[in-house]
This record gives structure tokens, sequence and C-alpha cells, in this order.
């Protein structure tokens, strides 16, 4: 029955990710360059729902923490209003270098992005714990993908920053299901990570100031609104 269960499941994602809109050329180029570099982007899944969720909120002021080569920033910049701007954090230099080109190709090709300018994306390097405590904020969207262990630990700073009425989205918190396993079921060293997710998730659910919806799609997400 689970092997059925779980075949299903497959089938419906399969169709689900078949029936998702398609992205620009440009956001096509840079997902292919990222996986034939092995850098890890958001999921099929994942860039569906912030596409709804940005043409829901319309956010002004975004912020993501964890740029990686630049694709995501792109993708939200792509599908907010036109004058919405984009703040994004990152610490590891050859990422850094990497999404410096494709942002500066906003500008070399109109076509690219159009109605956008690579002013638009502003690239914070550094230790994202350092940085979140300088932010003045308030951001309408912020985008929680850096290194799941840190979730924990960047939370209340995110919150500071997150205007009232503003959504949090937070990617990958089931890590291929590790998160439902027991502690000890996990791989040694995994097990830290395992364990400040759960933090995190359960921060998240518990804290009075959010409202916190946990959804399946892509590795899992958290959506989660700060009360007025």
């Amino acid at each position: 029955m689970r092997d059925i269960d779980t075949e299903k499941e497959e089938r419906i994602l399969t169709f689900i990710e078949s029936m998702a809109s398609g992205n620009t050329e440009f956001l096509n180029a840079l997902e292919k360059e990222a996986l034939g570099e092995g850098v890890p982007i958001i999921r099929t899944q994942t860039r569906s729902l912030l596409r709804f969720l940005l043409e829901l909120v319309k956010p002004e002021k975004i912020l993501e923490v964890g740029t990686a080569t630049g694709f995501s920033a792109c993708l939200m910049l792509n599908y907010a209003p036109a004058k919405a701007s984009v703040t994004t954090i990152e610490r590891d230099p050859e990422r850094i270098a990497k999404a410096r080109e494709h942002f500066a190709m906003i500008d070399e090709d109109p076509s690219c992005m159009p109605g956008h300018r690579s002013g638009q994306i502003t690239l914070l390097e550094g230790d994202a714990a350092s940085i979140l405590k300088k932010l003045e904020g308030p951001y309408d969207f912020v985008f929680m993908d850096a290194a799941k262990g840190q979730y924990i630990h960047f939370l209340p700073e995110v919150v500071r920053v997150l205007a009232p009425g503003g959504l949090l989205v937070s990617d990958n918190i089931f890590k291929d299901g590790e998160i439902l396993e027991s502690r000890f079921a996990v791989k040694r060293r995994d097990r830290t990570i395992h364990k400040r997710m759960r933090e995190y998730l359960q921060a998240l659910t518990e804290r009075d100031d959010l409202q916190t919806l946990l959804l399946e799609e892509g590795d899992g997400a958290a959506l989660s609104i700060r009360k007025k």
C-alpha cells in the first residue's frame, strides 16, 4: 500500500509541475547554468508558490537571506511590482561574484527583465547574522533560503524588520523529509541542523506575533504573517 501511495504522490507532483507556468528565457538560462554548476536553486513548486504570493502581496520591499547565484532574487524582482526593490544577503565570495554577473545582465540586455534595472537589487556581502542586525526595514516580503541550521538564529532579526502584515517565506523546511525522522535516525553530522530546524518550526508556530502555515511544496515551505 505504501508503494502505491508513493507512486500516486509522484504522479500528482509530476502533473502539478507539468501545469506550472514557464519562466522567462533569462531565468531559464540562469537555472540551466546553476544546475550545470551544481548550485542548488529553488524547486519548481517553490517558484510557482513565490510567483503566486508576489502577485497576491505585491510587495515593494523584499528581503532575501541567501542569494546563492542570484536566481531567486531575479525571479522575485521579475514578478514583483515594477517599483519593487530586493535586498539580498550572501557570504560566499564565488556565489557573490556570479550573482553580480547575473544582476549586471539586467542592464546589459533590457530584454532580460523588461521594466526593471539592476539598481533595484542590493547585494549585501557578509554574514547574515551580523547584517540583519544593521537593517532597518520594514520589508513587506522576506524569503529565507540560507543555511538551514541558521534559520533559528536569524528569526528574531527577520521578524524585527518584517512589516506588520508582511509575509515571511521559509524554504526547505523538511530537508528532504529528514525533519520528520527521529534525531537518532538522522546521520550524526546532520543532527545539529535537524535539531535547529525543529526548533525553528516550533518557534514559528508558537510566536504570538506570527501566524504560520506549513506547506509541502518543494522541500517544504513555511508561510508566516506578522500580525498587525
